[in-house]
């Protein structure tokens, strides 16, 4: 982390920490990727200078001209820092292999592995920094990022539910891989702004099959990550596509794979939507997909994420900050809260219009 004036930054830059108003409710938060409207947004509030990460969103190194104050000497912030640049960078090499795809190449699957496989053994003993780096989706790279994310928390689920090192290796390649068909739509319709029409949607879920053309002959994949890839918008009841399967004719892959891309897809910008929270997506994940995702798997998740312990600081969706003093047994995402402004004790499950933004510490 690093303190730099405002005219030195630029696009792509990363928020290593709050830019307070006059108010005590920031004007851009932490974590957030500089556009060149904020960048304008900074100038006109009069903003002297900030402090950023020493990556980009891209994932090469930021190095100003000039730096007022260098932090970057712990050993975690280091290794943080470390770790968001590899992530980045994984999301632009499969951008490249992706663009090969839309190109007419065939999936080099040594290539995919080489991008997922060493970021993967870097997060999977880290679950806070992977829960994290939803942060760093932007929406111009949604479907790259959605990808490389998908892939880890799939590998991460499988390594929770007990699969050993091989095979959630092949669960991590079954998400990086479950949208490959994508490759051979429009790309018109994968860059739309607006809601896809009935037409559009039909073409879209074609990727599906699609996907698993592309991967069908390749000996060095597991078959059910080749079903991963054509099964994961299936759903138990069989509401899903391509086929309506039921829940027993649904890979296990798939069904990791499936949770996987729900989630990611609900915590993150995107060119019609925006993010969630992840305690917000994953109460609407509970609610939405009761009978359609396994619930076994999307225990895994709330477990995981849910981690609380009493004391733990937490931002709210309305901008204050506040300390966990319950923790509800039955509603683990909406612990009973200390708003540390006030010193007012707020029920998380009682007031339904306020949610958990972000753990904080």
């Amino acid at each position: 982390m690093m303190r730099v004036k405002v005219s030195q930054l630029k696009e792509g830059c990363i928020l290593a920490a709050d830019v307070l108003g006059k108010s005590s409710k920031p004007i851009i938060s932490k974590n957030t990727i500089l556009t060149p409207f904020l960048l304008t947004v900074l100038k006109k509030f009069l903003v002297e200078d900030v402090y950023v990460k020493s990556v980009l969103v891209s994932g090469e190194p930021f190095i100003p001209n000039e730096i007022i104050e260098n932090s970057q000497t712990q050993e975690r912030e280091t290794t943080e820092e470390e770790i968001i640049s590899f992530y980045l960078k994984a999301v632009q090499q499969y951008k490249r292999i992706f663009q090969t795809w839309q190109s007419g190449l065939p999936v080099d699957i040594r290539e995919v592995r080489d991008t997922i496989i060493p970021l993967l053994d870097k997060l999977i003993e880290a679950k806070g920094e992977l829960f994290s780096l939803y942060r760093y989706t932007t929406k111009e790279d949604y479907l790259y990022h959605h990808a490389i994310s998908v892939g880890l928390f799939a590998a991460f689920i499988a390594k929770s539910l007990g699969y050993d090192k091989g095979d959630y290796y092949q669960v991590a390649l079954s998400g990086v891989l479950c949208d490959c068909g994508m490759s051979k739509i429009d790309p018109r319709l994968l860059t739309k702004s607006s809601a896809l029409t009935s037409e559009e949607y039909k073409e879209i879920k074609q990727h599906t099959v699609y996907g698993y053309k592309m991967v069908q002959k390749l000996p060095t994949l597991q078959e059910g990550v080749k079903l991963a890839v054509l099964q994961h918008h299936e759903r138990n009841d069989g509401s899903g596509y391509p086929f309506g399967l039921d829940e027993k004719k649904i890979h296990p892959y798939s069904k990791i794979v499936a949770v996987a891309d729900v989630y990611h897809a609900m915590i993150s910008e995107r060119l019609y939507r925006a993010k969630q929270s992840p305690f917000k997506a994953l109460e609407q994940l509970q609610a939405d997909s009761f009978g359609k995702l396994s619930m076994e798997i999307v225990q895994v998740l709330l477990e995981h994420l849910t981690t609380f312990n009493i004391g733990t600081k937490v931002k709210l969706s309305n901008g204050e900050i506040a300390e966990i003093v319950f923790i509800h047994p039955d509603a683990p995402t909406r612990p009973m809260v200390k708003n540390l402004q006030t010193n007012e004790f707020v029920s998380l499950r009682e007031n339904r219009n306020i949610h958990i933004e972000e753990v904080i510490s």
